[in-house]
């Protein structure tokens, strides 16, 4: 069984946030929430981008305000070096 996610992060794809604002259709003066988040590929967003593409052609919900964030799981470790010295005995 592999781990479908860990493949995708060596793959370059990161961990992507999005806060999709949207009028209610109803009620347009309301503003909704919706939370996406799946693996995508920065800076491009190929996936968030069609998702965003079906929504607008699909849903009655009038998109307002997109917020992303991403962050890369796999990175470089960052090593900090400290002065001093621990004995055991």
């Amino acid at each position: 069984m592999t781990d479908t996610a860990l493949l995708r992060q060596l793959e370059g794809f990161s961990l992507t946030t999005a806060e999709i604002l949207y009028r209610l259709p109803d009620h347009p003066r309301l503003l909704q929430s919706y939370i996406w988040q799946d693996y995508d590929v920065a800076p491009r967003f190929p996936k968030l981008t069609d998702f965003l593409d079906f929504w607008a052609a699909n849903l009655d919900g009038a998109l307002y305000r997109i917020c992303v964030a991403h962050r890369r799981l796999i990175a470089p470790t960052e090593f900090n070096f400290v002065q001093g010295e621990l004995r055991l005995h």
